[in-house]
């Protein structure tokens, strides 16, 4: 009896393996998925590093010297810092709208926002060119103001605007989403106008999902080719940005500069993609703090 009761309270080790695995099959699911990351994402990057390390010191400042690296560098870092800030404040806008709002067109405009992702980048550049060129619909009216944005910085943040914005509406929306309208009345009913409610209670809320929209729109724009080559004119100096000048490395066969430029993006677009993951930890730790 002693041990019948005994083998009832104790299952077996293979019950208790299936307990803490519910899911069948999820080591041979996690054994593929990480040997395809592997093979598709870390090989790549790790040759990169290599052949970048195996440069050295010297080698790497020579070809990042270079002043047409830096200005195509300088002209990239500030086209996606700049496009970033537009596309995280314009997308804030636009998912409070599509949150808060009920319309006619709202499911129109809520599919549209994904449109630069589905499109081609090098569509989406001919398209902002045809519009902004001084021949372009809308070029032609800035042109007779002495207004220039295509073939200048301005058609570069445009270009970049215009693919960063979906990562900022879509980060936001699902925290807007959730947040509901609660506080705002529970702030109202305390006597908090808008703009203090607006201040204290929704931007503390949204701040984590902005800056990780800004830093999704910032790697992305850094590293943006086919929608901006079209737009930029390709100056250099001027509008030249360091995506193209990595293929002219290659195709001048300049291949420590072209790894040099890459490394670069590369450890910027790593930072980025380090401080989304960290930016939640850290309000978490305030609010916990709080």
């Amino acid at each position: 009896m002693t041990r019948q009761v005994q083998a009832t309270q104790s299952p077996p080790a293979a019950t208790r393996a299936r307990a803490r695995n519910p899911l069948p099959g999820f080591g041979l699911s996690l054994g593929l998925g990480m040997a395809w990351l592997g093979v598709v994402v870390l090989l790549p990057l790790a040759a990169l590093a290599v052949r970048a390390a195996g440069m050295g010191s010297q080698g790497w400042l020579r070809a990042i010297s270079d002043a047409r690296v830096q200005a195509a560098l300088k002209l990239s870092f500030s086209a996606a810092f700049s496009a970033a800030i537009v596309a995280s404040l314009v997308g804030a806008l636009v998912a409070w709208v599509l949150v808060r709002y009920r319309f006619p067109g709202r499911r129109l405009l809520d599919a549209l926002v994904d449109l630069p992702f589905a499109l081609p980048t090098a569509v989406a550049g001919i398209a902002l060119t045809a519009i902004y060129a001084p021949t372009g619909w809308v070029g032609a009216l800035l042109a007779a103001h002495g207004i220039k944005i295509a073939y200048a910085t301005p058609g570069i943040v445009l270009a970049l605007v215009f693919i960063g914005m979906p990562f900022a509406v879509r980060t936001l929306q699902p925290v807007l989403e959730t947040l509901g309208r609660e506080p705002e009345e529970a702030a109202a009913s305390l006597g908090a106008n808008r703009f203090t409610t607006f201040r204290r209670v929704i931007v503390p809320e949204m701040l984590p999902a902005w800056l990780t929209g800004f830093s999704l729109a910032f790697a992305r724009g850094l590293g943006e080719y086919g929608s901006v080559i079209f737009i930029a004119g390709n100056l250099p100096y001027k509008t030249e940005i360091a995506p193209l000048l990595i293929t002219i490395r290659l195709e001048e066969y300049d291949y420590d500069g072209a790894v040099a430029i890459a490394a670069l993006l590369l450890v910027a677009s790593f930072v980025c993609l380090l401080a989304i993951n960290l930016v939640p930890l850290l309000f978490q730790r305030g609010a916990s703090h709080d």
